[in-house]
């Protein structure tokens, strides 16, 4: 299977973002992880809340974005810590598009820290049926696409 996000997007910021300290409150996206909003509603959503940079810091060549915490901002879902942001939406001026094949019409999730068996076994205790992905070294994406 090809892989939609790939360790070298997370790697150097990974180490960084562990080690910082959390302030800010604590936002919890479980709610939006479930699948049932577009890519445009949820990534600007965020966005719209301040809690996450406004412009993508990297975007794949499968066209997924990735956006940062905003500064001092700490979020999570089903849990476990967000580390990233990602998402990508056909024809939407809020999202870049790679060079190659984008991976859906509307794609989007967030990037945690925690193995992929834990969030998997999170996730399948709340009753969500998000794409369950390993993203790099004790990260895994939550991830919800729409053909």
């Amino acid at each position: 299977m090809k892989r939609f996000l790939s360790f070298a997007t997370f790697a150097p910021f990974a180490l960084l973002l562990a080690v910082l300290p959390l302030t800010g409150h604590a936002a919890t996206l479980d709610e939006s992880l479930t699948c049932s909003e577009s890519a445009h509603d949820f990534v600007s959503g965020l966005i719209d809340q301040k809690l996450i940079q406004p412009t993508p810091s990297r975007v794949e060549s499968n066209s997924i974005n990735a956006f940062w915490p905003a500064r001092g901002q700490h979020m999570t879902a089903y849990g476990f810590t967000v580390f990233a942001i990602v998402g990508y939406q056909q024809d939407d001026p809020l999202f870049r598009t790679g060079d190659g094949k984008p991976i859906a019409r509307s794609a989007y999730g967030a990037v945690v820290f925690g193995s992929e068996a834990k969030v998997q076994a999170a996730l399948t205790e709340a009753g969500n049926t998000a794409i369950v992905h390993h993203a790099g070294p004790m990260l895994t994406a939550i991830f919800c696409k729409q053909d």
